[in-house]
């Protein structure tokens, strides 16, 4: 085990830096792939009508490419997590978007709805892979007193990702037929991964985690590196990372059993937290194409264009949250934006019940403000509560959490609105953020507050 006091040092070393060019491009690489990723969720939300009517698909089998895609995030989130844990942040950085890569490709050849939901599902494994080692490496290779502002930067890279897709879906199924369009906005984020592997090619492993795992030589080179302003990758490392993947490392089932039996109540708002902002967020985007728009009269081919304005408000909502998660702190922020996003969802149900298209594009810019605050909040603020040891795998036990209520969404939203009203689907969506807001008040009373606090003693691994 490594020694607690040289841990700690590592810690307030990097907590203790000046903000460098290094962190610049760590923050970049790593905001790249959340763009990737956004895009890729994002894109299908673009062209699900346009597969719906090419496929001869009920509104059921349209909803299931979107729950098929997030039970593949829950499985790569948790597999992955656990590697990233015992392997390393860097090496999981490069796997996964060699899947996500492949499984894309192939994904925008696929002759039909079943070829096309198997290979969704394996690229969103990929996709999920990314959860748990982006959020574990920004908050462990940040200092402290930028933490937030750098964790949501990253996040802030999805709004963008999102306009990204709704763009480009927007070009191609305007230039081509629709059956073939689709395939060429899916194929473009291949060519985005192999940008975004150039892009990694330079980030250190986390000086955290290489202290965890009792290999201190190279966490005091990169450590070094770092102080510089550069990243240096000692000689060896690829042996080293061999021998210290079995050096107090724990099997799959023990690595979760020691985060549920030592850390429940920060398994619990993690879980909580993510739950509810993904029922939220995936619900909204799967019920909007299938269900709002189509009553409100907009048409398949200016669906992206709907989606492209409406992220304008994910933009401002991402950097408003980023600004206030190290002025007002994460309880408050994380707390405004969920009660917000239930506010807003009640709007657009009014909006959508009233049959205004315009009313409803406003009150979505409205949601998208809201939505995307509460969730690139949410994340810095239960990304930091665990221990170096457990922080990749206790993320990606919230985001598979989280992927449960996001598959359940889009089916639950659907049948409501058809069953009952599509307000009815609204209020249960305002519930859900609501829900979200009531898990934050346990912990603003017991819980530490993350502003300014290194990682050491948010885990309860260092006195304050």
């Amino acid at each position: 085990m490594p020694n607690r006091a040289t841990s700690d040092a590592v810690g307030a070393r990097l907590d203790q830096l000046a903000w460098k060019p290094i962190h610049t491009w760590i923050t970049l690489a790593l905001g790249i792939g959340w763009l990737l990723d956004a895009f890729e969720v994002n894109v299908v939300g673009n062209v699900l009508g346009v597969l719906r009517d090419l496929w001869h698909l009920s509104d059921s089998q349209a909803s299931a490419i979107v729950s098929v895609w997030l039970v593949g995030l829950m499985i790569g989130a948790l597999f992955f997590g656990y590697l990233a844990d015992r392997s390393g942040r860097r090496k999981l950085f490069l796997i996964t978007l060699l899947l996500y890569s492949c499984a894309t490709v192939i994904s925008a050849l696929s002759p039909g709805f079943w070829f096309f939901l198997c290979f969704r599902f394996l690229t969103a494994i990929g996709v999920g892979a990314e959860y748990s080692a982006i959020n574990a490496a920004i908050g462990e290779l940040i200092p402290a007193r930028y933490r937030g502002r750098a964790n949501a930067t990253v996040m802030n890279f999805w709004p963008l990702g999102t306009i990204l897709a709704a763009a480009i879906t927007l070009y191609f199924i305007n230039l081509f037929p629709p059956s073939v369009g689709w395939r060429f906005a899916f194929a473009l984020g291949a060519i985005i991964a192999l940008f975004t592997l150039w892009v990694r090619r330079v980030l250190p492993e986390s000086p955290r985690w290489l202290f965890a795992k009792g290999r201190e030589a190279e966490a005091r080179a990169i450590l070094d590196g770092i102080e510089e302003g550069t990243a240096r990758f000692p000689a060896g490392e690829a042996a080293a990372a061999r021998d210290g993947a079995q050096r107090g490392s724990r099997g799959f089932r023990s690595q979760f059993s020691r985060l549920l039996r030592d850390h429940p109540g920060r398994l619990a708002l993690g879980c909580a937290l993510d739950f509810t902002e993904a029922a939220g967020y995936y619900g909204i985007f799967a019920f909007l194409p299938l269900v709002v728009l189509p009553q409100v009269g907009v048409v398949q081919q200016r669906v992206p264009i709907f989606f492209l304005i409406g992220n304008v408000g994910a933009v401002a909502g991402g950097i408003l949250a980023a600004a206030f998660l190290d002025k007002m702190g994460r309880k408050a922020t994380v707390t405004s934006f969920y009660v917000l996003a239930a506010l807003s969802m009640l709007g657009m149900g009014v909006e959508t019940m009233g049959g205004n298209a315009r009313g409803v594009l406003w009150a979505f810019v409205v949601v998208n403000f809201c939505a995307t605050g509460s969730w690139i909040s949410a994340y810095p603020t239960f990304s930091e509560i665990f221990p170096t040891s457990l922080r990749s795998t206790g993320i990606s036990a919230s985001v598979a959490f989280g992927r449960i209520g996001a598959a359940l969404a889009p089916p639950l939203l659907v049948y409501l609105s058809q069953k009952v009203s599509p307000m009815t689907a609204f209020a249960v969506l305002a519930g859900v953020y609501g829900l979200g807001a009531a898990t934050m008040v346990p912990w603003w009373i017991w819980g530490p507050e993350g502003r300014g606090c290194s990682l050491e003693v948010l885990a309860g691994e260092k006195s304050s």
